[in-house]
């Protein structure tokens, strides 16, 4: 009975695992029939696409930057172009095994390059991998035909076109032009977004950087139908053509701009020219300068890094990005304030006898034996220090001083379209007392008041502030874009329009007597020999800013010119000469000249033959090198 009992339980048990056997295959299959379904049927159409992109092998075909024009716009001489040349790529995981060493040193032989710095590209990580590796750019048509004509011994190797950017002009207009480059970790990671890619070429510096998506064009795509081997399996790929991007036409005249130049020499400063009427830059200077061809080869990085290092800094646009303070320029700006606070009478005078006492100090004017008595007109034109002392000191006082400073546009953004521009600094009491825990002192309001202190100016500040004042009271945003146009057709895209940045409500009689007090300044004033010209009627101030100690000065020059034409005729130039620079009050010979040069349509050398008075200065220079020499 027992023995019957035990075999009917084991063929049940049996039964019971067949069964679940069978549940389990069936779910198994149940299972895969879904995921074939799916597969197949929800997601086939996707997975055929991916199929096609798998199969298509798509070369890029890199766009043409756009060109880069002066504002005659004259297409046959643009100031920027691209030329035509090739990169070198290598991709890792073509080279057959064992052969990595061997393709590597006839690559660097052909290319000019040790194998050591392939290997630094190509790292260890990377030499499985099917994406393609840079290894020299700008690489001349010989090189690949070379290349090519070798190619079955140098597997995983090919080429493309890459063109170099070519900067036609170079000299000073390389701190507004600027340069491009590879893109970096750092800007993909901002710029991808923006539809930049790893092996991008963009703007550093410079119109290159500030417009550099009208600049970039479009790259264009080589689509060929590959095996699953990468071999072409179609004749005729499609062809998606790259897109030029937007030539450039920029406000400034090359013409002045040699012209600045040359007035400014070998002098670390620099020079603007403006037309106060449009806020149209015209030239800017800044010395020393560079050439941006420089960088479009592999010692980019390395020329990078000894201008750098470079104690002159030429790589720094003096014109924007430094900041000093404005020297005696700043009475401009004082006797505007005077005028329209109707704080001291214009006409009545102060006596200048070469010093004042104030506190326990002794401020003394920098004419010595002083200037007498004076009035506004003539404190203005011998650039009297005691006369702007009292009046700021006693009669303005540091808050009006500090407000008009800023109708001006100083310790403010112009918003010049570069990428990178000093504000300068207009101080204030309540700014000292907060940053350097210091009482505001009438001291402070005596430097101020002459353009000491703590204010500082960029030269383009300074060219603002005479704008104004030919403007009566209007500030134009100074501007380098004046068009944008059609590579192909030459068709104007967009045209810049003159952006008022700031205006005045004073009554238009003070800017006239700002003006007339800024033409005899140059007419009888402190300048009337270097600035003397008999041809044309120029306005303005000088400036000397001491640095540091008593026979360091910055040089300043600030004037407008014709004098007695329409504002739409006129220009503005301020040139600054730096106290790094053995002194010689350059500035206002430098002004002379560039106002001759432009006025006159002359050359550098034809306006100085134009102007005895400089003409002889230059020549006693002359001879003074050449008995050092």
């Amino acid at each position: 009975m027992s023995q019957y009992s035990n075999s009917n339980d084991g063929s049940v048990a049996r039964n019971a695992k067949v069964v679940i056997l069978g549940i389990v295959i069936l779910i198994t299959f149940i299972v895969y029939g879904i995921k074939l379904f799916s597969l197949q049927v929800i997601a086939g159409a996707t997975y055929r696409r991916q199929s096609r992109t798998i199969s298509s092998q798509v070369k890029t075909i890199p766009a043409q930057r756009g060109e880069i024009f002066d504002r005659n716009a004259n297409i046959n001489q643009p100031m920027v172009i691209d030329i035509d040349s090739f990169a070198v790529d290598l991709t890792p995981a073509e080279i057959p095994s064992g052969h990595y060493d061997s393709v590597t040193l006839k690559l660097a032989s052909f290319l000019g390059v040790t194998k050591r710095e392939i290997d630094r590209k190509v790292e260890p990580s990377l030499r499985r991998s099917f994406t393609a590796v840079e290894i020299k750019a700008n690489v001349p048509t010989e090189i690949i035909q070379n290349i090519a004509e070798n190619l079955t011994d140098l597997p995983g190797v090919s080429w493309r076109s890459k063109p170099v950017r070519n900067y036609v002009e170079t000299g000073s207009i390389s701190h507004v032009v600027g340069y491009v480059g590879d893109i970096t970790r750092e800007e993909i990671k901002v710029m991808y977004n923006q539809g930049y890619k790893a092996n991008a070429i963009v703007g550093k510096t410079g119109i290159e950087k500030q417009y550099d998506s009208l600049l970039q064009g479009v790259d264009g795509r080589e689509i060929k139908k590959v095996d699953v081997r990468g071999h072409v399996v179609s004749d005729e790929p499609i062809i998606e053509p790259p897109q030029t991007g937007k030539n450039l036409v920029l406000t400034v005249d090359m013409r002045i701009q040699e012209l600045a130049e040359k007035a400014l020499g070998e002098r670390v400063g620099s020079a603007v020219v403006l037309k106060p009427a449009t806020g149209e830059v015209v030239a800017m200077v800044s010395y020393p300068f560079y050439d941006q061809n420089l960088f479009s080869d592999e010692n980019a990085a390395a020329q990078y890094n000894r201008l750098a290092s470079d104690e002159k800094r030429p790589l720094l646009n003096r014109a924007v990005n430094a900041a000093y303070p404005p020297a005696s320029t700043f009475k401009v700006i004082m006797s505007t304030a005077m005028l329209a606070e109707k704080a001291f009478p214009s006409a009545k005078e102060i006596e200048c006898s070469g010093r004042m006492d104030y506190g326990n100090r002794i401020f003394h004017c920098h004419q010595k034996w002083g200037h007498g008595w004076l009035d506004l007109k003539n404190a203005l034109a011998q650039s009297c220090d005691v006369y702007f002392w009292v009046v700021g000191r006693d009669y303005l006082g540091v808050d009006k001083i500090s407000s008009y400073a800023k109708e001006f546009g100083f310790g403010q953004s112009l918003e010049i379209d570069l990428p990178a521009h000093q504000e300068g600094f207009v101080p204030t009491a309540v700014w000292k007392e907060r940053k350097l825990h210091q009482k505001w002192l009438g001291g402070d309001t005596m430097n101020m008041s002459i353009g000491q202190g703590y204010t500082l100016v960029t030269p383009l500040h300074v060219a603002n502030m005479v704008a104004m004042v030919t403007n009566k009271g209007k500030i134009f945003r100074p501007h380098l874009l004046k068009e944008v146009r059609d590579p192909t057709t030459n068709e104007v895209i967009q045209e810049i329009k003159p952006q008022v940045l700031h205006e005045s409500n004073l009554d238009e009689s003070i800017w006239r007597e700002v003006q007339n007090d800024m033409r005899y300044t140059i007419s009888d004033g402190t300048a009337v020999f270097p600035m003397a010209n008999k041809r044309f009627q120029i306005a303005g101030k000088t400036g000397t800013a001491e640095v540091g100690s008593k026979d360091h000065w910055h040089s300043w020059m600030a004037c407008y010119a014709p004098y007695n034409a329409p504002v739409e005729e006129q220009y503005v130039v301020v040139v600054l000469v730096e106290a790094v620079n053995d002194w010689e009050w350059w500035a206002p010979y430098a002004t002379n000249i560039i106002f001759q040069g432009i006025l006159a349509n002359q050359t550098y050398e034809e306006a100085v033959e134009s102007l005895p008075n400089v003409r002889d200065v230059i020549r006693s220079k002359n001879r003074s090198r050449g008995r050092q020499e």
